[in-house]
């Protein structure tokens, strides 16, 4: 072992690091951001404050009273919906996770329990969820404890405030259900982009892009094929995570045109971004560093692993900006709920966002790059 030979090579290596701005950016820069971007996510989650709706059908006193007493536990923010709202379609197309309804003839029962002491008197308050929010169960479970709370006033006797729970949906999933969907987002997001990067830094530094400017292959068709390229790949790739789900799992998902679509505008997404980091990053260390920059708080800002409900308020405004949050929700819609109106307005927003991105794509991929 020679101690000179490698302190020496250890130098160039250092030396070529530091040379390359943008790779030194990166490799420092992403960790810090991750522990920013996570560090405010999970050091304030003990004091997490959930959103409910809360549907008052008696409109009295009394459930204005058990309103305000939910809202003075400090752990719900209450949005009221309107009593003539249906709870369900509320639910849909708020996308919210869950909705109290108090019943009408709230203030009535407990009068009768309270004047006449008749303790057989009782109220059943009911959850109308979305199942697919990993979240919602925790949020039942807390109501649960500050219904405790009211009826323990009344210890001795049966409780008088009861709850029953209502699905949205008119068949039973497992979380599994709807982590497939992210993943299968995540990854196409992760095969477009880093194959993108790598492949167009890699042939740029060996100047084969150059060259391809002196043969009869267009730009276009150097792009479509790329794209036609990272779709097939995408698609073998979610055809073995659906496999695997199915056979292991097995779980329910409906499987439609829908899910070809958002494989390829996920796929055009994240190759416009691609190919736009490749115009600005030179070497293909440096490239490396900056898809991972973009994609590892992206898959777990966008609500691939966990609800954005867990999130502060100014993240979960962030997280709405992500184009894999619409992919995320576009396939879930589909491939879960069977909402072919939710899929095609999730679509139409990452349709925009697809348009500008790969139109910005096209204009950084020029011939001339390899020079």
């Amino acid at each position: 072992m020679n101690l000179r030979i490698i302190s020496a090579n250890l130098v160039v290596k250092l030396t070529s690091f530091y040379r390359e701005k943008s790779a030194m950016l990166f490799t420092i820069a992403f960790p810090i951001i991750l522990i920013l971007v996570f560090g405010t996510i999970f050091m304030s989650q003990d004091n997490v404050s959930y959103h409910l709706c809360v549907q008052d059908l008696d409109q009295t006193n009394s459930s204005a009273q058990a309103v305000k007493t939910l809202e003075l536990s400090g752990t719900f923010k209450i949005t009221r919906v309107d009593p003539a709202v249906n709870a369900t379609r509320y639910v849909i197309e708020n996308q919210v996770n869950l909705v109290l309804i108090i019943p009408k003839g709230y203030e009535s029962s407990l009068m009768q329990r309270m004047t006449l002491n008749d303790f057989k008197a009782s109220v059943t308050i009911t959850y109308i969820y979305d199942p697919s929010s990993s979240s919602v169960a925790t949020k039942m479970q807390i109501l649960n404890a500050v219904l405790a709370g009211m009826n323990q006033e009344m210890s001795g006797y049966p409780p008088f405030i009861r709850s029953v729970q209502t699905s949205i949906l008119t068949k039973k999933y497992r979380f599994i259900d709807y982590f497939v969907p992210g993943i299968i987002a995540m990854s196409v997001m992760t095969l477009s982009l880093f194959g993108t990067v790598n492949l167009n830094t890699e042939l740029r530094q060996k100047g084969v892009i150059r060259k391809l400017s002196t043969t009869p292959i267009t730009r276009t068709d150097w792009i479509l094929s790329n794209i036609l390229y990272q779709f097939i790949l995408a698609v073998i790739s979610t055809i073995a995570m659906l496999l695997v789900s199915y056979a292991v799992f097995e779980v329910n998902l409906h499987i439609d045109a829908w899910l070809l679509a958002f494989i390829l505008l996920d796929v055009f997404a994240f190759v416009g971004i691609g190919m736009i980091l490749t115009r600005f990053v030179k070497e293909a260390q440096s490239a490396a560093a900056a898809a991972n920059a973009i994609s590892f708080p992206m898959m777990f800002l966008s609500g691939s692993f966990f609800p954005i409900e867990l999130m502060p308020g100014f993240l979960q405004t962030l997280a709405k900006t992500l184009p894999l949050y619409y992919v995320n929700e576009g396939l879930r819609a589909s491939m879960v709920f069977e909402d072919n109106m939710a899929a095609l307005r999730y679509s139409m927003v990452i349709g925009v966002f697809v348009v500008v991105v790969f139109i910005l794509g096209i204009i950084a991929t020029q011939w001339e790059e390899g020079k």
